[in-house]
């Protein structure tokens, strides 16, 4: 398996996507192209000799900044370090790339370059969250904002073949997120998606609302971008919150603290089930090629682990999966 490492992309770059690719390299055994300032990536890499003989550099001269506009940057920078990973994929040099840089530079530089999977027409990030019976994978989480209801049954589509191939999910059931369980409420795009769902061949069970996201009422919740990098946005925090919350209660007093430590081990486990840094990286469905997305704070064991997804991603062969039921919705 050969990997392209935005190694440039990210706040902790190029310190933690060098170490993370290191451990990716010696634990999975993939070969990691990282991708970067030569000088800058050499001197992480001395860090750790003898490193495995499957990491090696790939020269890229310029780099996209987190607050750069998207597209304009694609356009200019052609050296990027994003840039020069997206080629890789289109030259078939490396089966996947990843990049904890900038999301709308990197969705913008895989759509132009590698094009959509036949018959989507627009792609869109999708994460696994944590649920009271399992996980969930909500889609789209900020590639698309003003989505039309055919892309929303297309995220449905790949919703459906991630949690089938991926997650090894035999009865998938998909939601629509909506303010309201029934069909009259929510906007025109909801219900539009809605009349294309239902009338679908997927296990469409309906409108969910967001008290449901978290329950596990469904395996697959389908909104729009702008809803979806929200609920993101407020689960991060929400998790970092309880996290200083307890710590602080903790504190109080001998008994909090003696309870805090009986509780350890069940604290430990919670903490790997909302930790993004254990799931990794974010799948950008719909693109004919594969890019996993990280965020931006990832550390070297979020980057370890979005390469082992993007290593499942291409073995599960994802993409014929998705262009397949797509034409069989069609057809």
């Amino acid at each position: 398996m050969r990997i392209a490492l935005d190694a440039m992309g990210g706040d902790n770059a190029p310190r933690e996507t060098v170490k993370g690719a290191v451990e990716a390299a010696g634990v999975l055994g993939f070969e990691i192209f990282l991708v970067g300032e030569k000088y800058s990536l050499e001197r992480e890499l001395d860090k750790y000799k003898p490193f495995p003989g499957s990491v090696r550099i790939v020269q890229a001269t310029e780099k996209i900044g987190m607050d750069e506009p998207a597209a304009s940057s694609v356009r200019k920078k052609k050296d990027s370090s994003i840039n020069v990973c997206v080629n890789l994929v289109k030259e078939k040099k490396v089966d996947a790339l990843v990049t904890a840089g900038n999301t709308g530079a990197a969705v913008c530089a895989a759509t132009l370059r590698l094009r959509t999977l036949e018959g989507i027409e627009r792609p869109g990030i999708s994460i696994v969250i944590p649920t009271l019976t399992g996980v969930s994978f909500l889609i789209d989480v900020g590639a698309n904002i003003t989505p039309k209801p055919e892309h929303l049954l297309h995220y449905a589509i790949m919703g459906d073949v991630y949690m089938r191939y991926v997650l090894n999910k035999k009865e998938v059931k998909i939601g629509l997120l909506n303010v309201g369980e029934e069909e009259i409420k929510g906007t025109a795009l909801i219900k539009e998606s809605h009349r294309l769902l239902d009338s679908s061949s997927l296990n469409f069970i309906g409108n969910i609302e967001g008290r449901d996201i978290f329950t596990g009422k469904c395996d697959v919740i389908v909104c729009d971008g702008f809803s979806g990098n929200i609920i993101l946005k407020v689960s991060e925090s929400i998790a970092d919150t309880l996290g200083t919350l307890f710590k602080r209660e903790m504190n109080k007093g001998l008994l909090t603290k003696i309870g805090g430590f009986l509780s350890m081990t069940a604290l430990h486990n919670l903490k790997k089930k909302i930790d993004y840094t254990e799931i990794g990286g974010a799948p950008l469905l719909g693109i004919d090629g594969v890019c996993i997305m990280c965020h931006g704070r990832s550390t070297a064991k979020a980057i370890r682990n979005a390469i082992r997804v993007a290593g499942e991603f291409s073995v599960h062969q994802v993409n014929k999966h998705i262009t397949d039921q797509v034409k069989n919705l069609v057809s």
